[in-house]
Order: structure tokens, then C-alpha cells, then sequence
């Protein structure tokens, strides 16, 4: 059986405005709008799709997702553009002996994450 990543789904009050972010902030760019629940988003490749609470779910329903992870080729670039833009810095860290990561708040407690591409 073959598996591959299809999309990340974040669920949020305000799906518009989160979409913002991740187009403003991350550089994702817009695909298509969702009928009126949401947007969906390429995120470097990566399929983002955005939403609020659906009327005709069954299964429980939160907002946000854990975290999200994405490889930088420029680890301090980033971190230097995350804290000028405000970002809400969540942790610092090295991990495999000298490889930098950086977790940040994203829009309705989503973390990201960026790892240091070696």
C-alpha cells in the first residue's frame, strides 16, 4: 500500500483571516475558495485547507492543529523575519547534534515549525 500526504485541514472562527496569515506570513498562495465554510491554500507544495466548524460533521470538531513543519534553507533568516513581523516565538531549539528548529503561534494556537535544512 502506498501513502502520501494529501492536505493539512486547520478549522478556524475565522477562516479568511487565517488564510492571511499563511499567505502574508508563510507565502502560501490561494487555490480556491471553499464555497462559503473556507479556503483552500499551496503552501510550498503542501495543500492547506482552511475552514470553519462544518454544519454536517458528525465527528468532533476543534479548532487548530498540533503543528506544522517546514524545512528552511535559511533557519536565522527566518527566525530574524518571524520576531521583525512579531511572531509569538514558542521555542528555539537544536536537535540531531546542530540542526536548528524554531517553533512559532500561528493564528488560533496552530504551531509552526521551522526545521534547518542540511
Amino acid at each position: 500500500m502506498a501513502l502520501s500526504l494529501n492536505h493539512v485541514h486547520l478549522k478556524s472562527p475565522d477562516p479568511q483571516a487565517t488564510a492571511k496569515f499563511y499567505i502574508d506570513t508563510l507565502g502560501a498562495t490561494k487555490v480556491a475558495d471553499v464555497g462559503e465554510i473556507g479556503v483552500r491554500l499551496d503552501l510550498h507544495g503542501l495543500t492547506l485547507n482552511v475552514t470553519k466548524h462544518i454544519e454536517t460533521q458528525t465527528r468532533d470538531q476543534k479548532y487548530g492543529i498540533e503543528h506544522i513543519a517546514i524545512d528552511a534553507d535559511d533557519i536565522q533568516g527566518m527566525i530574524d523575519m518571524l520576531k521583525a513581523n512579531g511572531a509569538k516565538i514558542l521555542e528555539e531549539a537544536s536537535v540531531s547534534g546542530d540542526r536548528r528548529v524554531v517553533f512559532f503561534e500561528g493564528p488560533d494556537g496552530v504551531q509552526l515549525e521551522f526545521i534547518e535544512k542540511k
